[in-house]
């Protein structure tokens, strides 16, 4: 029996006391959303015979109210089975020496505000993660502040009684990390923030205002790292930023659903979660039936032949010269506009010359989009019209009355007085009234001829028109012209088309509020083409991006990066960090991956797992699927204890046959797709391509019918394959060399 802690009982009586002063708030804040549910009824009651301005106020105060009181209660039940993981004991310089307890969320003595829990993404916090015992530094808003660290202290607290108190000095391999990483794959994500490592930690602080770019090897963190990241940026800079202005750009939905609990234990379930094709087309308003762009990929995989102009035009499409050859017809849609801006007349007299229009079209207002520019431009003219038809208005009355004075008392004759008076008083009652009237419709009617762009038809018209792309793109060979048009005869629309779509709208009509995101966190971002990045960059005019990704791990290369050096070019404020530890997979797994690395053509250093042993990885000899055989390795999984268990397949072809075989021996096994709900009970079927981002207790990689192919995608998709491992790794196939393995 291990030996208790001697400060175990003290401990035991102090979370007895956090517990119990929570329960107390749980009561009051209960009480509180009570009563101010009342309220809010009662002022509602109210208003039906009083149009009172003070119940209107009554409502907002104790709606208000209503959301904060939610909130604590919300915030309190999410941590009352483990209110703290950690404690230090922290003197910052000149100050007493203090015992500080870290949570998920930050906890105040009422009376005398002394804190009961500290937030983990607290500056002091920083302390836990980083720092050594001993004297040292840290920051708290660019400042530093020096302190002495006596002890760090780690909790083991499971349906809110104390299990276990350590001592530690780093957070590196303390045995919480060990016990996490031994942990089971869907209850590791959530708990992650008591065993952030002091690298993980420096990504995650690092600075909000700046973009950062990682390069995390598989298994590092990094989804993590991006997910509390963004918590530790709205609480850090929380009354800068909404919740609703921040976005995750996921791969797929399945990967969505899969972040989707880590969250809102995070406190930023506001968060826009969605993928990049979602996002261009909402915020576009443009919806477009989508290629399904794992067909492509699907079509290497299998090793069918790919048209090579197909290749040609997904990877231009995805370049920064095809962004360039956008920004032309941009310059071309605006020369032709600018063609448009003639003099603008009230009757016959000139008030605003169309070359000052056109001026502030192409110079003073060209930092906005083309709509946006017109419509400033529309309120200019209409602020000129407005004082332009005061002065010809008391011009032209000033002119009548010095005719109708001539007239008056300079002709002698009276019927001819009569008569040329009678005139001139006809044509002013005329004139005047039809200038006001030609003032009033000036603007609109001028305006008319600046017609509202369809940006779908504008971009489908450089698709199709020979003309059209030849003046744009003098660059390409006759041969390539003759390529691009012939491709898009037939109205289809791919992914890489998606950047352009979304750069024209950005451009001509400007992103919507809406959409208008101010920070990006994008995961797998090695998955997206350097036109991708550039436009949303450009479309959200801001390069606050949280960008992480793994060239290893990098399947549809054919159209996306290869490289991190042009993306650092792109956001030449970026940060650039790399993980190279994995907190994933056993060594002894590693050490099959690091293999298939070593065979890749990038120049990526060896993953350095942290030091957990496993079982040895076991090959099994299988010329064609046996259903009873894969059964019997996966009983033997789950009778260690093991609850996900992936069977991961090279194509999709192999998936929907496998799944089948498996079903009709009566095996409980569940394709994974893209909208997936994962069960937990089953043995999940999924295609290499699909599994990346995702982890699972146990893996069985197949590779009978379809062996690995030494080949650039066949070694990243079975580098993705067994590094979805955390404990065991089975291989299937009818030799080694299947897995680019030595026999």
């Amino acid at each position: 029996m291990t030996q208790k802690h001697p400060d175990f009982e003290q401990e035991a009586q102090r979370l007895a006391f956090t517990k119990h002063y929570m329960r107390q708030l749980l009561e009051e804040s209960k009480r509180d959303v009570q009563s101010a549910q009342d309220s809010i009824r009662q002022s509602m009651a109210d208003l039906e015979y009083l149009d009172s301005s003070l119940s209107y106020l009554n409502i907002l105060t104790n709606a208000r109210f209503f959301e904060m009181a939610r909130d604590q209660k919300e915030g309190l039940e999410a941590i009352k089975q483990k209110p703290y993981f950690a404690r230090i004991h922290f003197q910052k310089e000149g100050e007493p020496a203090e015992k500080l307890y870290i949570g998920k969320t930050s906890l105040f003595d009422r009376e005398t505000q002394e804190p009961i829990i500290v937030d983990w993404r607290s500056p002091v916090a920083n302390v836990y993660y980083d720092g050594r015992l001993g004297d040292l530094t840290y920051k708290v808003r660019d400042e530093e502040y020096n302190g002495h660290l006596f002890s760090k202290r780690q909790y083991k607290i499971e349906e809110g009684q104390l299990l276990d108190v350590q001592d530690i000095d780093l957070t590196t391999n303390d045995e919480l990390l060990q016990e996490a990483l031994a942990g089971k794959a869907d209850i590791r994500l959530t708990e992650i923030v008591s065993t952030i490592q002091a690298e993980q930690n420096a990504i995650i602080r690092a600075h909000l205002k700046q973009p950062i770019l990682v390069q995390g090897a598989a298994g590092s963190g990094k989804t993590t790292i991006a997910l509390h990241r963004i918590s530790y940026f709205l609480y850090t800079m929380g009354e800068h930023f909404n919740a609703k202005e921040l976005m995750i750009l996921a791969p797929n939905q399945l990967f969505i659903d899969y972040i989707g609990d880590v969250l809102p234990e995070l406190g930023v379930d506001q968060i826009c979660q969605t993928t990049y094709s979602e996002y261009a087309q909402q915020a576009t308003g443009i919806k477009l039936k989508i290629q399904n762009p794992n067909e492509q990929l699907e079509k290497l995989v299998s090793e069918d032949a790919i048209d090579p102009t197909v290749l040609w035009l997904t990877k231009m499409k995805g370049s920064l010269a095809y962004r360039d050859v956008m920004d032309r017809y941009i310059r071309r849609i605006e020369a032709e506009i600018a063609e448009q801006f003639e003099d603008v007349y009230i009757e016959k007299y000139r008030i605003l010359k169309g070359s000052h229009l056109r001026k502030l079209f192409l110079g003073d207002f060209s930092y906005m989009p083309i709509e946006k520019r017109i419509d400033r431009i529309k309120s200019v003219l209409q602020n000129y019209v407005r004082q332009k038809k005061k002065q010809i208005l008391l011009t032209l009355n000033k002119r009548y009355d010095d005719i109708l004075d001539k007239a008056l008392f300079g002709i002698q004759d009276a019927a001819k007085r009569k008569q040329t008076v009678t005139k001139w008083i006809d044509e002013r009652d005329e004139r005047i009234p039809a200038v006001e009237k030609q003032a009033k419709s000036t603007s609109s009617n001028y305006m008319k001829r600046f017609k509202k762009q369809k940006i779908k038809a504008l971009y489908r018209e450089f698709l199709t028109n020979p003309d059209l792309q030849s003046e744009l793109t003098p660059e390409w060979s006759d041969a390539e012209h003759e390529q691009f048009c012939n491709a898009h005869m037939k109205e289809s629309w791919a992914l890489e088309d998606l950047a352009a779509i979304f750069y024209l709208h950005a451009k001509i009509k400007g992103v919507s509020e809406q959409w208008k995101m101010r920070v990006v966190f994008i995961d797998e971002v090695q998955d997206y083409s350097l036109f991708q990045l550039a436009a949303l960059k450009e479309g959200l005019e801001t390069d606050m991006f949280t960008m992480v990704g793994d060239l290893a791990q990098g399947i549809h290369s054919y159209r996306s990066l290869t490289d991190w050096a042009p993306v650092r070019e792109l956001f030449p404020r970026a940060t650039y960090k790399t993980l190279q530890k994995s907190y994933r997979t056993t060594i002894e797994i590693m050490a099959v991956a690091n293999e298939i690395l070593s065979k890749m053509e990038e120049d990526l250093p060896l993953v350095e797992p942290v030091v957990r042993h496993g079982d040895e990885p076991t090959f099994h000899e299988m010329k064609e699927l046996d259903p009873a055989e894969i059964e019997l390795i996966h009983q033997q999984i789950r009778d260690k204890g093991h609850r996900s268990i992936a069977l991961i397949c090279k194509t999709s072809d192999e998936t929907m046959a496998y799944t089948k075989l498996l079903q009709k021996a009566g095996v409980m096994a569940q394709t994974l797709s893209e909208s997936s709900e994962i069960d937990q009970d089953a043995l999940l079927v999924i295609p290499s391509h699909l599994a990346k981002g995702l982890e699972f207790d146990a893996v069985i990689v197949t590779a009978i019918e379809k062996p690995f192919h030494d080949s650039a995608l066949d070694r990243k998709l079975l580098y993705v394959a067994v590094t979805r491992a955390m404990h065991e790794l089975h291989l299937v196939g009818s030799a080694r060399s299947s897995f680019l393995l030595e026999e």
